[in-house]
């Protein structure tokens, strides 16, 4: 694979935010190891309900503040009101972010059925960025090759992702999978809806079966029969597992870019090892200028 064939791709890393000292020296880690990768961006997820708030806003703070990669932080509606909103977008304008990942989100458990509040959809959250700040922020936007577990159908889950991009959205990532078909399946549905933004394939380096399974089961992410039944057959063997899945992802990824996948966005995990296995097994470029952590 070449560097030109690789020239206009987006590549991003995404981080959750650390819950102490030790765990936010980890992830500084990881961040300046990732950084040799020469990503787009550094995207921070936003705990159910606005739970990691603080966190969120402090982890993207320093990211951008480090210099060299942008930050982009995740924002979830469900549970926010206009007024909270407005103010985390006018602190993050106030630090140079330009960047939003805009989502629904989930309720925290136990405070009652999704959808209650000011924001029902992330379509609202988007329409409201763009009232608020016209093109100040790209606005980034999820999506589901295999059906938001949510979704009546796979129709009404297009129609959805559909309205989310007519309100303003820039580009897409998708939800994690591990069959290429998928994907190409459901760009093909997109571009046959009108859909021309970048959807960039969310990739989930497999590190831990239990806690796969646990994410895939609960986010409606498909782990196929025939790669479950691998991977619970290495049991306690986390060396070999994780090598197995390094090679069963780096495929993946191979196939979505010799497919035409506008790039991909890394759920890392805090971690930078498994990450770093896929890129190198994909040749992608890497700057050898600046010094690993």
């Amino acid at each position: 694979m070449t560097s030109d064939s690789n020239a206009s791709r987006v590549f991003s890393f995404e981080f959750f935010p650390p819950k102490s000292p030790e765990a936010e020296a980890r992830l500084q880690r990881t961040r300046e190891r990732l950084a040799r990768l020469n990503p787009l961006f550094f995207s921070v997820t936003f705990g159910a309900g606005g739970s990691t708030r603080d966190r969120t806003f402090e982890t993207v703070v320093e990211i951008q503040r480090s210099g060299g990669i942008d930050a982009s932080p995740h924002l979830s509606c469900i549970g926010a009101t206009p007024e909270s909103i407005r103010e985390i977008l006018a602190q993050y304008r106030e630090h140079g972010i330009r960047h939003i990942v805009a989502l629904r989100g989930d309720m925290p458990s136990g405070t009652g059925i999704v959808g209650t509040g000011d924001f029902r959809y992330a379509s609202e959250l988007v329409e409201f960025i763009r009232a608020e700040h016209g093109d100040h922020f790209r606005i980034e936007v999820a999506c589901y090759p295999e059906v938001h577990p949510q979704a009546d159908d796979a129709d009404a889950d297009l129609r959805h992702f559909v309205h989310k991009v007519q309100c303003g959205a820039d580009s897409a990532i998708t939800q994690y999978f591990f069959n290429a078909d998928a994907y190409f399946y459901f760009a093909d549905r997109c571009q046959d809806a009108g859909v021309t933004i970048p959807i960039v394939p969310g990739i989930m380096p497999i590190i831990n079966f239990k806690q796969l399974a646990r994410f895939s089961d609960a986010c409606g992410a498909e782990i196929p029969r025939w790669l479950r039944k691998r991977l619970a057959a290495y049991g306690d063997d986390k060396a070999s597992l994780q090598a197995f899945g390094i090679d069963v992802v780096s495929d993946l990824c191979e196939q979505l870019l010799d497919g035409g996948a506008p790039g991909l966005h890394f759920y890392t995990l805090n971690q930078a090892g498994p990450t770093e296995a896929i890129w190198r097994n994909l040749e992608l470029p890497v700057d050898t200028t600046a010094a690993p952590a």
